[in-house]
């Protein structure tokens, strides 16, 4: 990162993935066993860790990167996308056993929704010992922020260390699956959107969802609603409310969720409560959904905090 970077700037570790996202924008979504042909054909970088650290990089913090990469062309380049955009990649390591991780991507033309295949890949390289070897990252950091692109137990070390040197963790368990209860113990904020949170509860109701993270031990949840917004609440001072999304008209959504985190953390790493970093991370994600590509498509701090 350039020497310019003050030490006013919120210091955020992010550990998690990094794929290329190879994108088809189709005229609409083929059902199982059909082509759709004429779409048009993008590549762009993703990984929701290597999205959430460039939307946190973009958002002001001084970003440090912990994930793996292969010996390909697609890692190069994933290396060198990082690196442009200021964020730390002496964690950012490449694995000789496994290749860089390839996403493929469709997208609707009309509804703009997608669908996402993720290829087995150097991501799961990422390992306890990895993240150990870290510490000294872990202790500089206001805030880490993990998702579950990576193994469990890399997941569970990452709060392990985090919970060790306090401090914050914010886990976004995507893509979903059941989590040891330690995770919610040691999580800052748990931020899921309503399809993970049903799935994770078995609740249907948002409000029993977000009840059922509270019995698990979990200090404080966000639940983002897509074009609805978001619901969040902190179960320490009872504090709970619900934010309406900025009006947009969306071109790709791929890569908002993964805004929407890398926003809350930079927000909670520079000290806002809960409920005005969640309203910075919905307008930062809104935009997001008027561009294309998950790390292309990320705002700057100037154009949602204004210059």
């Amino acid at each position: 990162m350039s020497s310019s970077t003050g030490p006013s700037k919120p210091r955020v570790l992010v550990v998690g993935s990094s794929n290329t996202d190879l994108v088809v924008y189709c005229q609409r979504l083929p059902k199982p066993g059909e082509t759709v042909l004429g779409g048009e054909f993008k590549m762009f970088g993703g990984g929701k860790g290597a999205n959430q650290a460039v939307a946190a990089v973009r958002a002001g913090g001084d970003v440090t990167f912990l994930g793996a990469y292969g010996v390909d062309s697609f890692g190069d380049a994933a290396w060198e996308r990082l690196t442009k955009e200021g964020i730390r990649v002496d964690y950012f390591q490449r694995v000789t056993d496994a290749p860089s991780g390839v996403a493929l991507i469709l997208v609707d033309g009309v509804t703009r929704d997608n669908l996402i295949a993720v290829s087995k890949s150097a991501n799961e390289s990422v390992d306890p010992a990895m993240i150990s070897a870290a510490r000294s990252a872990f202790a500089a950091a206001d805030v880490v922020i993990s998702q579950l692109e990576i193994k469990d137990e890399a997941v569970e070390a990452v709060a392990k260390i985090c919970n060790e040197v306090g401090k914050r963790f914010i886990l976004n368990p995507a893509p979903t699956r059941p989590l040891a209860k330690v995770l919610y113990e040691w999580v800052h904020v748990l931020v899921v959107n309503e399809h993970e949170a049903r799935s994770l509860s078995g609740e249907e109701d948002i409000d029993a969802a977000m009840t059922w993270f509270e019995k698990q031990g979990c200090p404080a949840v966000v639940v983002t609603l897509g074009a609805a917004g978001a619901k969040f609440v902190s179960f320490a001072d009872g504090k709970r409310g619900s934010i309406p999304a900025t009006k947009v008209v969306p071109v790709d959504t791929t890569g908002a969720g993964d805004c929407f985190v890398g926003w809350l953390g930079v927000g909670i790493a520079e000290g806002l409560g809960l409920e005005r970093a969640v309203q910075r991370a919905i307008k930062a994600a809104s935009l997001k959904t008027t561009r294309s590509g998950a790390q292309d498509g990320m705002p700057y701090r100037s154009e949602v905090l204004g210059s």
